[in-house]
């Protein structure tokens, strides 16, 4: 980076600098950790000579803050997959349930949302179809920013929820379900063949709740990628162009992510342990009625706190996935 040539060539300076902050977001914490542990020692070698309260405290806030630092970059260690540090495409379908479902699958596109908020990310509304009376019948977020793949990658799967229905006018309890997929957001270094050829592109337009922000004109953008049968669409942009580049991202990550799955799934069928993600095989349940609870399948965490959880709170059961995938690899 110091080279006098470093910018001649832009593309190849940010590839540098990229991997420079991912190298970095390694160095620094164990930098920051080693020079912590320098001074507790030296706390200690002081506390040896002469006792001080004041001291004591600080040494155990110290070291408690340092244990933190260390368990942060254990947990991190996790994230070493080749596409971890990229941004997430998070795409959430309802399942069947009409309306329940719909509004089930709002409310997670809406969890995710302040999951990606709290965590300082960049949400993006890619693309939403709201339903006829509530909820939406599918969106998909861009969430940009470093490993947020690598922890949203714990939350692909199908989501229940049980609950008093709210548009149950005889307030019985439902069942819903949605299904959420993550990709990683594919950089310009990595290329994905894409054959214009094999590409329907539809334009339409813009649907939403209607006044002045519904457009006039055809500016939705909707991509089929033929062999295999890959759908996305993007209406946020009033422009159609723009709508258009953004569809193309979000095939290219689609494309990426089933390259990605495909080659695991080969891999997965040769060591007899393939397992597939379909609707009975919920990953999670939320359960608002007749108690609150939510309770993650694959690990048994479980939190009462049902509002916070889906007020973007989901480390804990992020965290506890990725270690318990970490054992068995």
């Amino acid at each position: 980076m110091a080279a006098p040539d470093f910018w001649n060539d832009q593309d190849r300076a940010k590839e540098v600098i990229g991997e420079t902050n991912r190298l970095k977001s390694w160095t620094q914490p164990w930098s920051a950790l080693s020079g912590e542990l320098d001074d507790l020692l030296e706390m200690v070698a002081l506390l040896e000579e002469e006792s001080d309260p004041d001291l004591e405290t600080e040494l155990t806030t110290g070291l408690a803050r340092a244990e933190k630092g260390v368990e942060d970059l254990e947990f991190k260690n996790m994230l070493r997959g080749d596409d971890a540090h990229r941004s997430a495409m998070v795409t959430i379908n309802p399942g069947a349930g009409g309306t329940e479902s719909q509004d089930w699958a709002e409310m997670l596109m809406r969890m995710y949302t302040r999951w990606g908020e709290q965590h300082d990310y960049d949400v993006d509304v890619m693309d939403v179809l709201t339903g006829e009376e509530a909820g939406i019948k599918s969106a998909t977020l861009e969430i940009d920013g470093q490993f947020a793949y690598g922890y949203l990658s714990a939350e692909r799967g199908v989501h229940r929820l049980v609950r008093i229905s709210p548009f149950d006018s005889q307030g019985r309890r439902h069942t819903s379900f949605a299904s959420v997929f993550v990709y990683p957001v594919v950089d310009e270094d990595i290329e994905i063949d894409i054959n214009e050829e094999d590409l329907r592109i539809d334009t339409y337009r813009a649907s939403g709740a209607g006044g002045q922000h519904v457009n006039k004109t055809d500016s939705a953008v909707r991509i089929t990628h033929e062999p295999t049968g890959i759908v996305v669409s993007c209406q946020q942009e009033r422009s159609q162009h723009k709508n258009k580049s953004k569809a193309m991202k979000m095939l290219q990550a689609a494309l990426y992510q089933k390259a990605v799955e495909d080659r695991e799934a080969e891999r997965a069928e040769l060591e007899g342990t393939k397992t597939k993600i379909e609707w009975g095989q919920q990953i999670r349940s939320y359960v608002l009625q007749p108690y609150k609870m939510v309770k993650d399948h694959r690990t048994n965490t479980e939190i009462g706190n049902v509002d916070a959880v889906l007020d973007g709170q989901i480390d804990e059961f992020i965290e506890a996935y990725l270690q318990e995938a970490g054992k068995s690899q």
